[in-house]
């Protein structure tokens, strides 16, 4: 297996509190991952020994095969990084962070000269390069913070919870940011507490609580772990007997109810069945007004995981 970052029985406490619990993960290269969590959950601390900020008490770490160390800078070469709520000096103009960066990188003049244009037209401040930061709204901020993390190039972007303190429209721009970072080759690892953020973007997850891994699988075998019938609710214009008994000769489908118009079936399969029962309506004489597919999410995965932890500790 292609791995971009693997941890062993990765375990940090701090005194008493144990921060990590004997964390084992993998990240499959060219994968967004989602890193998922409540506050607390042990995330940032995770992805501080990841970029080799902290040391851990017991287990490994490893970034493109190598074993990470605090004291190896140069491992983290092809490592971007963006923390939790970036913070940059206000006098400084976006470029010209930039360009401080890359000579803390050791890029060349005209390293810097290509790639700095390149990545503020990626994150969308093209235009807004030579305000100062201390201008910048959140979301400009946030963007700035990627474009740091994405300056040398590297083969890994982590990103520490990229959405927060965002309203809809920055979180919109910052998750389309991170599906454009994937299509340029690199693997993103994503640490969020916002749910329907990982959902819309990421293609494999690892749901993390009080330091233990609850699960680490792709979206989709995440997200159909709950057990339970997806519901599909069709509304149709004059619903007859006969479009309801159609609808129940399939046989995907465990029950059905009406509700004036509305007809409610209760599916025994994870398929999208909408083009099946769409002509079966149609065929039975039925005029479809609105059709909804309702899935188990991914929050409520989150939940139960969250809630059978705590039982198992009560």
């Amino acid at each position: 297996m292609d791995l971009a970052i693997e941890t062993q029985d990765l375990t940090k406490r701090y005194g008493t509190l144990t921060a990590v619990n004997k964390l084992n993960l993998q990240v499959k290269r060219n994968t967004i991952h989602g890193f998922l969590g409540p506050n607390g959950a042990g995330k940032s601390t995770t992805i501080k020994i990841l970029v080799g900020l902290l040391k851990p008490s017991e287990g490994t770490a490893r970034v493109l095969g190598k074993e990470v160390h605090v004291d190896d800078a140069d491992a983290r070469l092809n490592i971007g990084y963006m923390p939790e709520l970036p913070r940059f000096p206000k006098h400084l103009k976006g470029a010209e962070l930039l360009d401080i960066y890359g000579r803390m990188y050791g890029m060349t003049q005209q390293e810097r000269s290509e790639q700095i244009p390149k990545l503020i037209d990626i994150v969308g401040l093209k235009g807004r390069e030579n305000d100062f930061i201390g201008k910048y709204s959140k979301g400009m901020q946030q963007r700035i913070g990627i474009a740091q993390a994405l300056l040398n190039s590297p083969e890994v972007v982590i990103l520490d919870e990229p959405s927060i303190g965002l309203d809809p429209v920055g979180m919109v721009e910052v998750r389309e940011l991170v599906k454009e970072i994937s299509k340029e080759g690199m693997t993103v690892f994503v640490s969020s507490h916002l749910l329907f953020e990982v959902e819309q973007v990421c293609t494999h997850v690892t749901i993390i609580n009080k330091g233990v891994a609850l699960v680490s699988d792709t979206l989709a075998n995440v997200s159909g772990m709950l057990k339970g019938p997806a519901m599909l609710n069709v509304e149709v214009a004059e619903l007859s007997d006969e479009v309801v008994q159609a609808i129940k000769s399939l046989p995907y489908v465990k029950e059905t109810s009406v509700s004036g118009n509305m007809l409610n079936i209760s599916l025994a399969t994870g398929d999208d069945v909408r083009p099946q029962v769409s002509q079966q309506i149609t065929q039975a004489g039925g005029v479809i007004i609105s059709m909804n597919l309702k899935r188990q999410s991914l929050e409520d995965v989150f939940i139960q995981l969250i809630s059978n932890q705590k039982e198992a500790k009560a």
